[in-house]
């Protein structure tokens, strides 16, 4: 006998509702597991930050020096952590200690590796100096202040063994892109700055003489601007585009954040409070080189603000900024591009500071 209702037969069929059930089930628990761990979110942009770092290490490969720059690499500068690793470039045949940056990469705090930036650092070991690039545990593997502590360690470590790797003690400039950047001033303000240091319990490794100056590239200085809440603007098809992008980078900042310093709660955590350097440079603080590309939102909110911060102190500014209507426009990180020539100019311009500021 044929069934009385046929046509109902797909009602009752597995094969439709175990896709159906599992895309309810994932539109239910997505947000649930994106709310109680940054874990999910920091995992998935982490995924996107590595796959651009890749790009971006393919566009330098062609430009870094196929002789004459010797490497030492994975060189363990703190035991019990893969990420503790640090890798050394100096020119072919150098016996003598050298003027030395020490480079810490970017990756929102939650991504990124010493390895992605080879063809930078041997490009600047080509013209005289020690390179070291440096790695570090970032969050949510590690949270905050375990960074910071790991590069002061790092620099405790390479001035122990100076004679190894060829560093002149008294001439170190401290570099670094993005979130490295960041790391970077922080450091630099905990090593100028004793009321500061005293403050987050931080023994500076260096003393502000070995310290000649600092490379900025597309840094974060404070913090306040990277927090906030998703907008719930819907007038019209164009503000919504608008403000879909403002919420993404809104839910990234926040993220990122959340991961790095372990707390949800960043519009009062401490950590974040202590991360913003612009509130702590003082009139003691190194000579700086600062850049940030034109299509870069953290060149106004960031780097614009570090400058006036410093040039107020005194402090010697190196800046090299973009006019707006300059093309093509300059991303987040456009000092890597080497291939357009605003890279060009800015690494130019990184090896007249560092000549500047690391003369024997």
């Amino acid at each position: 006998m044929a069934p009385k209702h046929p046509h109902r037969r797909w009602f009752r069929s597995p094969w439709l509702w175990w896709p159906i059930g599992t895309i309810l089930t994932l539109v239910i628990l997505t947000p649930i597991v994106f709310s109680v761990s940054p874990w999910p979110g920091a995992l998935l942009i982490r995924s996107v930050f590595t796959s651009n770092a890749q790009k971006l290490v393919e566009v330098m490969q062609p430009f870094a020096p196929t002789s004459g720059v010797d490497s030492v690499l994975d060189v363990a500068y703190a035991p019990g952590s893969e990420f503790t690793t640090m890798d050394v470039y100096y020119p072919t045949g150098t016996t003598t200690p050298l003027g030395t940056v020490v480079w810490t990469h970017g990756g929102a705090w939650i991504s990124g590796d010493k390895a992605n930036d080879r063809s930078y650092f041997q490009i600047l070991a080509s013209h005289g100096y020690t390179v070291i690039g440096l790695n570090y545990t970032y969050g949510p593997e590690a949270v905050y202040p375990t960074a910071v502590n790991e590069i002061n360690g790092a620099l405790a470590f390479i001035l122990a063994n100076a004679a190894t790797y060829h560093v002149d003690t008294n001439r170190i400039v401290m570099a670094g892109d993005s979130a490295g950047a960041q790391l970077t001033s922080q450091i630099a303000a905990l090593t100028t700055n004793p009321e500061y240091a005293a403050r987050e319990k931080f023994t500076p490794a260096l003393q502000p003489g070995q310290l000649r100056g600092l490379v900025l590239n597309c840094g974060v200085y404070d913090m306040r601007p990277m927090i906030g809440e998703a907008s719930s603007d819907t007038s019209g098809a164009t503000s919504a585009t608008s403000t879909l992008l403002v919420d993404l980078l809104t839910w990234g900042n926040n993220t990122s954040l959340w991961a790095y310093t372990g707390d949800r709660n960043l519009g009062s955590s401490p950590a974040v409070e202590a991360m913003s350097s612009i509130d702590f440079v003082t009139a003691a603080y190194p000579p700086v080189y600062i850049t940030g590309g034109n299509a870069d939102p953290l060149t106004a909110g960031q780097t614009v603000p570090m400058i006036a911060r410093l040039t107020a102190l005194g402090t010697s500014v190196d800046s090299l900024l973009w006019p707006a209507d300059y093309t093509p426009p300059l991303p987040h990180e456009y000092q890597f591009h080497l291939d357009t020539a605003a890279a060009q100019t800015a690494l130019t311009r990184t090896l007249a500071f560092l000549d500047a500021h690391l003369a024997g």
